[in-house]
């Protein structure tokens, strides 16, 4: 990061990938390299439009450039998936805390995600794949609204190319061509879908609100402990820094405090889901 934390820096958009009808993975590099963890993220700047936080999906081992995966649900994303390659952009970050890799160590880890939540999840993967010894298996429940929905969708069909995972996707409504797993993302969270130990494990949720909130209360009911759930609390993070004070979650600013989270610590706040 810059010693200035406002001042962004100059980047190029060098390729747009589209995932799904509303959905991109931008490829940016930026003018220096962009050293960041796992769960951290960044602020993107469109010049002359605004400014926007995003969680990097690309793999954290490579500085040189950074992959970003974005919806398009406002002014700054609007924008954003109307650019070409060559475009200017900027960049301010890395930003706020990291998932905790070392605490995954010799567990079983299972991810979930929902819809553009897989973003900062696959930037997690990628660095659990650095190293998979250290972890005794990863398993990822994955839910999409439809199959056309389905954010990397070959990557996630395959497993990665990683015979060593287990992978189970759901879609809310299935189409004509779709035969797996129909509901929402808890169904593939019961025992005859998920054959982990709580116990010796660790989840790490990224979504919607409404999808976090019931894959905890899942998670909880099959033997998590709350201080082994961790959870991608993306509130209006603005200054990125803990000043403006737009993302306050109890007494922790998302921004500074997080956006990773483990539930222990904030299952007692209130509007936690809004």
């Amino acid at each position: 990061m810059s010693c200035n934390p406002y001042m962004p820096m100059p980047a190029k958009l060098e390729n747009v990938v589209q995932e799904t009808a509303n959905i991109k993975t931008f490829l940016v590099r930026p003018e220096k390299p962009l050293v960041f963890k796992a769960g951290q993220f960044i602020a993107l700047t469109v010049p002359g439009i605004g400014e926007a936080p995003f969680t990097p999906s690309s793999s954290p081992s490579i500085s040189e450039k950074i992959e970003i995966t974005i919806m398009r649900v406002g002014r700054v994303t609007e924008k954003l998936h109307a650019l070409k390659p060559g475009a200017d952009l900027a960049i301010r970050g890395p930003l706020g805390q990291p998932y905790p890799l070392e605490k995954y160590h010799g567990q079983e880890v299972l991810i979930v995600g929902g819809g553009v939540g897989l973003a900062p999840l696959r930037a997690l993967l990628f660095a659990l794949f650095e190293d998979m010894g250290k972890y005794k298996k990863i398993f990822v429940r994955y839910g999409a609204k439809t199959p056309a929905d389905i954010v990397y969708r070959q990557a996630v069909e395959a497993g990665w190319g990683r015979k060593e995972m287990d992978v189970v996707i759901t879609v809310d409504k299935r189409d004509a061509g779709w035969s797996g797993n129909e509901g929402v993302v808890t169904k593939i969270l019961a025992p005859d879908k998920l054959k982990c130990n709580p116990k010796e494990g660790v989840a790490v949720v990224c979504g919607p609100p409404i999808m976090m909130k019931f894959a905890t209360l899942e998670l909880l009911h099959l033997g998590f402990a709350p201080e082994n759930i961790y959870l991608s609390m993306e509130k209006n993070m603005s200054c990125g820094i803990g000043k403006c004070g737009h993302c306050r979650l109890g007494p922790f600013y998302a921004c500074k405090d997080g956006p990773v989270f483990s539930f222990d610590r904030i299952k007692n706040l209130q509007k936690i889901w809004d």
